[in-house]
């Protein structure tokens, strides 16, 4: 046993000593993913620990004061300055401590436990017409604790400021573990015996504010910005001795925050907003200083480089509301007259105007377009990480602030600064507030990189410093910037933040080596020049091929989101960070780095990890970066088991198009076998769940006579591509479909007897699925450009994307090219002057997922409120049945618990409404849920089949 393994286990047996039953996690399969956040480092904990109550922090806190181990506590893990990671034990307060304790609406107060994220709390307090001011843009997953960590602001921070001005009061653990509370009149301990303790520790931090009075009140608090260092002038005379200020945005390194109280806002009861565009950022923080005379509520900027990889990635209508121009602001204004507020931003639009730097202006009525447009804004980290080019970029000097009216000049001298360095920015942030994020093409992974950086952000520290800014304007130092500290302050003041930390953690156990005693910034990087990998997936977007695909994430979390999009539908079914995208991604990182996991492919703690991913593709659309996760799992799996024995359920499911196919010769007798106990012994030999009936198959007989009853005279305009699923459980549908697309004017020749691979790629077994596609696209790829139209939406996708990043030939894409959806189809070829047959006015949707994720802006919802419905409940997310996931016996309960989120709750409140689903799997789930209540999922197709009596009565 090595010196750190028995350190480690001594450590894990005082914590069970002091705190039984407390979860402690070690293994590198559970501590990979919490080596990083969202900056540039890597350090690997000894320990995550999830704690439940403030008592299991006191614990935690004790046993690692006792074994001299770092304690670093973490929210949302989405810190870019690299404060969320430390070298002991990571305490992960969101897991566990996410309660909103109480919620006073006549106080405008609620007390929260540090791992409740944002959106909790503004979504509880929305109910009482209250909201929590600072809204970062991470608010679908940032904590509380976080946020009082960073001291952060947010979107809205020229309205509403830092998070140090809306907090009355702390409940911590010191470093000696002492529980205490700390409010605008200093600090008070919880326990009596910890009285003396407390009273002598805020006499001792009373002494250092009286020795260094001036020092105080000349270099702290000289812009509203300014989070860089302690905010020290909190405990001036003239402001009270204000400890919970003082204490929010130390970064986890002066006390564990357990829980805290905050104050609350009204909310606004009208508001607008403005996009204004200009020639370049510059000219945009221009106008800044006229825009703060009509008190908005925020001014927010970016460049064009995230615009333009929004609309390529998530399709050219995901961005509209822009006026012409290469940078942005918006403006919001508020009020409680919308008739005011419209005036006054008229007002704004001609004040701005008159001064000449507009390329143009607008106001934004629609409030689905506003979302639009803020969404742009708050996905700025991660959109501009990877850009449409394929280009990296990172933080490092992505905080910087100054005051507003010195914006456009300290942008100017930076620009100026990056091409001298030969560097890239991408920029957008708070400008209203004078802050500014950017993110860098730094080249880490070298020496020669490594030392333009360190040069580059020395001098970009002077140049701030010289507009009299701040190195950090909300992300706080971390790692990332802590060194340069020396740059902004005095050596005496440095000297005051030692003695700060020191008077509350004497041993400097607290997040070590952030703000004071740092290491030196280029320590701990996280990017390092890797092998190129060998893989089966070319990987076409990513330079370094797998390596680079996986370094897409960088942290920001956005798949740790409960509400908006699909991803990642197994953490929001339990909530772990190893189940989430990020987590996912972070265990590959770590295998390609080859030190902690050093068993590359053959790595059972990423096997685990992979495990509940659903390979449903939404992260290739929701997530900022694109990462797509199903595309990882699927090269994982072929290479975790080439040469082994695979999983019973690769075998039964992998192969069921050609096993279904044989099926079709004897369907009958075959479905009547598999009802009965012979059933129930195959599902289980094939590793499948006994919990659900197996669908039943369809003869062969039943798919040419229902494509007979479709022909039709007309020449035909288009391929229908028959899939494996249609062809061998519902073979109505590819009647529906050719009855409909002709009477949409889109006659089609059916295609039957190919394959596109899907089941084969789910389940890694890409030799075969190369061999299927390759079948598939020489059958496809003869000279006949007609569109091909897939009436099962995975299939679809699996021939858009999957086939010619597989095979990457030329004859792969000419075939993807042709590619369309039911619903793609019928949105760009139909005749213009085609009307359905009378639908329904309500409808609940399940759109499937590989179509959410490939088909960017043809969305059945979409086809179907242009059609007449007039109301699409959509099940916003996965069904959870995902192909052959919720088919394993081992992803049932998993599977039913994602449908749980969305799919289920609008299935109990159906209604008699109709219920449709494109997808097979997604209709098997609809089945599985309400089958015994007489519910069946119709594909569209079936709802607009002409021939049909009653929406899905197909013939």
């Amino acid at each position: 046993m090595t010196t750190a393994t028995r350190d480690l286990a001594g450590l894990t047996a005082r914590i069970a000593e002091l705190a039984p039953g407390l979860r402690v996690e070690t293994g590198p399969g559970a501590t990979g993913p919490y080596a990083y956040d969202a900056s540039n480092y890597r350090v690997p904990p000894r320990a995550v620990v999830f704690p439940r109550t403030a008592e299991d922090v006191v614990a935690v806190v004790r046993a690692c004061r006792e074994t001299g181990v770092p304690v670093t506590a973490r929210g949302g893990g989405t810190s870019m300055a690299g404060n969320a990671v430390g070298p002991g034990v990571v305490l992960d307060f969101s897991r566990y401590m996410n309660r909103i304790l109480d919620i006073d609406p006549v106080a405008r107060t609620a007390r929260v436990e540090a791992g409740v994220v944002l959106d909790a709390l503004r979504g509880a307090t929305a109910l009482h017409g209250l909201d929590f001011g600072p809204d970062p843009s991470s608010h679908s997953r940032c904590t509380l604790g976080g946020m009082i960590g960073n001291d952060a602001c947010g979107n809205r921070s020229v309205r509403d400021g830092r998070t140090s001005g809306h907090v009355e009061a702390l409940e911590i653990v010191t470093a000696d573990g002492v529980r205490a509370v700390a409010d605008h009149a200093g600090l008070h301990a919880l326990d009596p015996a910890d009285a003396g303790a407390v009273a002598r520790l805020e006499a001792d931090l009373k002494r250092l504010v009286g020795e260094n009075l001036a020092l105080i009140r000349t270099e702290l608090g000289r812009i509203p910005r300014q989070v860089s260092g302690y905010q020290l002038q909190h405990l001036l005379p003239e402001n009270g001795f204000d400890l919970t200020r003082a204490l929010v945005g130390t970064e986890g390194t002066c006390a564990v925050v357990t829980a805290a109280t905050v104050r609350l806002v009204a909310t606004a009861q009208a508001s607008t907003l403005l996009t204004l565009g200009y020639d370049d950022v510059v000219a945009a923080a221009e106008d800044v200083p006229e825009i703060l005379r009509f008190a908005p509520s925020a001014v927010e900027g970016m460049d064009e480089a995230i615009v333009a990889t929004m609309r390529a990635r998530r399709g050219p209508d995901s961005v509209t509301g822009l006026p012409e121009g290469r940078a942005w602001l918006y403006v919001e204004l508020e009020g409680d007259d919308q008739t005011t507020v419209n005036a006054r931003a008229e007002e704004l639009l001609d004040a701005l105007k008159a001064l000449g730097r507009l390329t143009g202006g607008r106001v934004v009525a629609s409030p689905a377009e506003r979302r639009s447009l803020w969404r742009v804004r708050e996905d700025g980290a991660g959109l501009a990480a990877r850009l449409v080019d394929g280009g990296e970029s990172w933080p490092g000097w992505e905080d910087a602030a100054v005051a507003p009216a010195d914006l456009a000049a300290y942008l100017r001298g930076f620009r100026k600064l990056l091409a001298a360095h030969e560097l890239t920015g991408v920029l957008y942030g708070h400008f209203g507030a004078g802050c500014v994020h950017v993110r860098i093409d730094f080249d880490m992974a070298t020496d020669a990189g490594r030392t333009v950086m360190r040069r580059f952000l020395s001098e970009a520290a002077a140049l701030v410093v010289e507009h009299g800014g701040t190195l950090s304007g909300e992300h706080g130092d971390g790692r990332a910037r802590s060194e340069l500290l020396k740059v902004m302050y005095s050596h005496r003041m440095i000297a005051a933040f030692a003695a700060f930390k020191k008077t509350f953690d004497p041993k400097g156990l607290l997040n070590p080596g952030v703000i004071v005693d740092p290491a030196p910034l280029d320590t701990d990087l996280a990017l390092r020049e890797l092998p190129l990998v060998d893989t089966t997936f070319g990987f076409p977007h990513d330079e370094d091929g797998f390596a680079g695909a996986v370094r897409r994430c960088v942290g920001v979390g956005r798949c740790r989101s409960d509400a908006g999009g699909v991803m990642c539908p197994s953490y929001r079914a339990t909530g772990e960070e190893n189940d989430s995208t990020r987590g996912r991604a972070r265990m590959l990182q770590e295998m390609v780095r080859g030190e902690a996991i050093s068993d590359g492919w053959r790595s059972t703690e990423v096997k685990d990890a992979l495990d509940l991913c659903l390979s449903c593709k939404a992260c290739s659309s929701d997530c900022p970066v694109g990462v797509d996760m199903a595309t990882y799992k699927a090269e994982f799996l072929h290479q975790h088991y080439k040469g082994r024995l695979r999983p019973r359920s690769h075998y039964s499911l992998g192969w069921l198009p050609r096993t279904s196919a044989l099926a079709g010769y004897a369907a009958r007798p075959i479905n009547l076998l598999l009802r009965g106990p012979l059933g129930t012994f195959l599902a289980r030999l094939g590793g499948v769940t006994t919990k659900r009936r197996i669908p039943a198959f369809a003869s062969r007989r039943a798919l040419r006579k229902t494509l007979r009853a479709a022909k039709t005279t007309e020449p035909a305009k288009a391929v229908l591509f028959v899939d494996s699923f249609t062809r061998a459980f519902r073979p109505q549908v590819a009647g529906a479909a050719s009855r409909v697309l002709a009477d949409a004017g889109v006659p089609c020749t059916p295609r039957d007897g190919l394959c596109c691979g899907l089941t084969w790629v789910s389940t890694g077994q890409l030799a075969t699925a190369r061999k299927i596609m390759g079948r598939t696209v020489a059958a496809l790829d003869n000279g006949d450009d007609r569109p091909i139209i897939v009436a099962e939406p995975s299939c679809a996708a699996a021939l858009k994307r999957d086939v010619p990043e597989l095979l990457g030939s030329e004859a792969a894409r000419r075939v993807a090219d042709r590619v369309q959806t039911f619903t793609g189809a019928l949105s760009d070829l139909a005749d213009p002057g085609w009307t359905p047959p009378p639908l329904p006015e309500n409808v609940v949707l399940q759109t499937h997922c590989h179509e959410y994720a490939t088909f960017k802006g043809r969305r059945p919802a979409d086809l179907l409120r242009r059609l007449g419905v007039r109301t699409v409940d959509e099940a916003e997310g996965c069904c959870g049945l995902a192909g052959n996931f919720g088919f394993e016996a081992q992803h049932y309960d998993t599977s039913i618990a994602v449908a749980d989120l969305a799919l289920t709750p609008r299935l109990d409140a159906l209604d008699g409404r109709p219920v449709v689903a494109d997808g097979f799997s997604c209709a098997t789930q609809i089945d599985h849920l309400a089958g015994d209540q007489d519910v069946r999922a119709l594909h569209l197709a079936e709802l607009l089949d002409p021939a049909a009596d009653q929406p899905g009565e197909t013939t």
